[in-house]
């Protein structure tokens, strides 16, 4: 909700039509008053796009269709959606659930958007508006876990004695935070935690003892928010939580039929994290150490064996993606399944009045066995899952991808399986019975908004003849040669799997083989790459695309700057020339630079070639805390920042600091991306062109991201250089440009340097 003064040649400035939007016979003022009084009290100026935006949200909730909005830095987009939810909220008496990928943003959100929002519209709504934020549960601090005896956590994680020692320091800070704190919540306690520290505090959704059986429920941190969430208009979330309300067979979130996605162009992979299971040693171990407390040992035992049988194969096994299931693997995870099922047979009951077969007065031993049978469905399920992953008779018909992650010095090897799409999933279970506000400074890849649909799982954008808002959609393309040609529409729900994610204990065991369980994200269409039809009967929600430009004048303030006099960059890291251009731009813009580069590897070379060469302070991302390095930066315009994949979306330095953004490489995926590599020959197995709808696509969303540091704000002027020729020579380089914004372009470097020159010594 940046306060960004308003231009007469910002795309999308229309006003509001007074016919669209006069106002009704109604309770509540319309949206366009409500508008400007939040944007006067927050003291901005109204800005056409936001007005745009704002109108856009509108309609779709009043004719429930989902809407993806493309709004640039500056637009204003948080009071452009949270001005018509925040309508709908206290017109319909419902809660709107906004949600964010980042932290930050949540923080923005609840510290500072929406206090000043809801002061400014106290006067013109019944009631002044109220909002809360709610996290998954392992984000709260657990009451009844800090004085329970309580299964030992994962403490072979730990290697290094150092580490050990600093952990316990961390448990000590967390027990004198238990004392003072009032919402229990994680991100609260400053400076953070690892991970090993606050999972002794905390316990997740399945490990909870619910609020009726724990001996804390009433002063339940997480059930305190809950509460809070369910009293107010608006709650912020986060797109895993998000996720989680949507698969599982119970309610996290309030009831609610709006959501706004925030920071939309991270939804995909933030659910796909959300349903990728793993399994290791310690994975195993963990369940054993839990289960030996409640059976009898020998059944404890086979279990035991049959990690160790894991732990050797994994160890030895080379890591990489698994197209076939080896044999000795099979078997391996065979045994593992079926002993794991031993061990939950031999557990008992679950549920209940009696827990397990714990007395409600002996919430230690039910505490136990749930820990215990959530350590064993993991086990088991993942197995199972990781067995079914390879059922497909090909290529085609596969619907999830299994990988080995090699072990490093802080953990074991893992073998992971994910799902090739989460399209499916989030149509069913997030698009199908809500309206969906899908907002991002970086949504239309290419100029077209198919990409990212396809990844959601939406079909076709309605007509533009249709849309009330269609002025600033882009168009979009008929049998476009670098999009994926239509797939194979067949319905693969006869496969197995629903699309929902597995829900552990609360699922049908009949078989323990797995034939009741359901596989995380396995798709009745893969959609999200190949753009086939629904497959389900369900009609679907119409939905439109909308970009309402930015308040920045790109041609005047930017220049993209390709270096296409370069060698195409290798794999045997940074040519000279790279590095002696990366020195002339910094030279002729005096410092001020932010190098994103494709790999931490890079970054560090690049530092340590020119650390002493430019005659500059030149920090690298590592050398300390990312937000102290970005601190030091924006303090200093001498200075230059060089890191990777986090400072390409998280950077916001506005001003004198940031003139010069260097781009080493077009990001792609790296080959050997397991997830990556599986989605691309999924799509071209099907007939698509697999290298657009997956690798370039990828790459288009992080070069947008990564340019979108230039300007942020609006006097900011500089230039964004490329310095992999192939955006100006390869055959996808249309596609890719397409993506960015609109500066003025050029790959001749004298001219970048002499511009570079000039802002240097032009007055601020």
């Amino acid at each position: 909700m940046d306060d960004v003064p308003d231009t007469s040649d910002t795309p999308g400035e229309e006003a509001f039509d007074e016919e669209d939007l006069s106002a009704e016979e109604e309770d509540l003022p319309p949206v366009e008053e409500l508008l400007r009084a939040a944007v006067a009290g927050v003291g901005g100026a109204e800005r056409p796009g936001q007005v745009t935006m704002a109108k856009a949200v509108r309609n779709a909730i009043e004719n429930d269709e989902h809407v993806a909005v493309q709004a640039g830095t500056g637009t204003g987009k948080s009071l452009a959606y949270l001005v018509p939810a925040l309508r709908h909220a206290i017109e319909s008496d419902s809660a709107v659930v906004v949600s964010t990928a980042t932290i930050a943003l949540q923080r923005q959100l609840v510290d500072r958007d929406l206090p000043r929002l809801s002061g400014s519209l106290a006067d013109h709504l019944p009631h002044e508006p109220q909002f809360a934020i709610l996290k998954g549960r392992r984000n709260y601090l657990c009451r009844y876990k800090l004085t329970a005896a309580w299964p030992d956590e994962e403490q072979d994680q730990l290697f290094d004695a150092r580490e050990v020692s600093a952990t316990g320091r961390m448990v000590q800070r967390i027990q004198e935070w238990a004392e003072e704190t009032e919402t229990g919540d994680r991100d609260e306690l400053v400076p953070g935690v690892n991970e090993q520290a606050w999972r002794q505090f905390s316990v997740s959704a399945k490990e909870c003892l619910g609020a009726q059986r724990c001996p804390s429920g009433p002063e339940c941190f997480a059930e305190q928010a809950r509460e809070r969430a369910g009293q107010v208009d608006v709650v912020v979330t986060n797109h895993a939580l998000l996720a989680i309300d949507a698969m599982e067979e119970f309610a996290v979130l309030p009831e609610h039929d709006v959501v706004v996605v925030d920071e939309a162009h991270e939804l995909v992979d933030r659910v796909t994290s959300v349903v990728t299971d793993e399994l290791s040693e310690i994975t195993v171990s963990t369940a054993v150490r839990r289960v030996g407390r409640v059976i009898e040992q020998g059944v404890a035992d086979r279990l035991q064996e049959a990690g160790e049988d894991l732990k050797a194969l994994l160890s030895a096994a080379p890591p990489g993606r698994l197209d076939q299931l080896p044999q000795v693997l099979g078997v391996t995870l065979s045994v593992l399944r079926d002993a794991a099922f031993a061990c939950l047979t031999a557990m008992g009951s679950r549920g209940g009045d009696m827990w397990g077969g714990s007395k409600k007065d002996d919430p230690e031993g039910a505490g136990q066995r749930k820990a215990a049978f959530t350590a064993l469905d993991e086990v088991h399920d993942t197995a199972v899952r990781i067995l079914e992953a390879f059922g497909g008779d090909s290529e085609v018909d596969r619907a999830e991808v299994v990988w080995l992650e090699g072990a490093t010095d802080r953990r074991p090897a893992l073998l992971k399986v994910a799902p090739l799409s989460v399209g499916g999933m989030l149509r069913d279970k997030l698009f199908a019975d809500r309206t969906v506000i899908l907002t991002s400074a970086t949504l239309a890849l290419g100029g077209t908004f198919d990409g990212m649909a396809r990844q959601w799982g939406l079909g076709p954008a309605r007509p533009s003849g249709d849309d009330p808002t269609s002025a600033q959609r882009p168009a979009e393309p008929t049998n476009a040669p670098d999009t994926p040609k239509t797939g194979d529409p067949r319905d693969q729900e006869a496969r197995g799997g629903t699309g929902t994610a597995k829900t552990g204990n609360q699922r049908d065991r009949d078989s323990h083989s797995g034939t009741g369980a359901a596989k995380a994200g396995d798709q009745r269409d893969q959609e999200s790459h190949s753009g086939t039809g629904d497959g389900s009967g369900q009609k679907r929600k119409a939905w439109t695309g909308l970009d309402v430009g930015s308040p920045f004048d790109h041609a005047r303030s930017g220049i993209l700057y390709i270096a296409k006099h370069l060698p195409q960059p290798g794999r045997d890291g940074l040519p000279k020339e790279y590095l002696d251009e990366i020195a002339e731009l910094i030279e002729a813009a005096g410092g001020r630079t932010l190098g994103l580069f494709s790999s931490m590897r890079a970054a560090k070379a690049a530092t340590e070639a020119l650390r002493e060469r430019i005659g500059m302070p030149l920090l690298c991302q590592g050398d300390d805390s990312t937000s102290l390095l970005v601190k030091q930066f924006a303090e200093d315009p001498a200075t230059c920042l060089f890191g990777t994949l986090s400072l390409w979306q998280g950077v916001d330095v506005p001003g004198p600091s940031l003139s010069l953004v260097i781009i080493d490489r077009i990001p792609f995926p790296r080959p050997d991306d397991p997830l990556a590599s599986a989605r691309q020959r999924h799509v071209a197995a099907r007939g698509g062109n697999g290298f657009m709808a997956v690798a370039a696509t990828h790459a288009a969303l992080l070069l947008a991201q990564g340019t979108g540091r230039l300007l942020r704000g609006q006097d900011d002027k500089g230039v964004v250089a490329v310095l992999d020729p192939r955006l100006a020579t390869a055959r996808y380089a249309g596609f890719l440009r397409d993506s960015l914004p609109p500066f003025w372009t050029t790959t001749d470097p004298t001219k970048v340097r002499a511009a570079l020159r000039r802002l240097t010594t032009t007055p601020a």
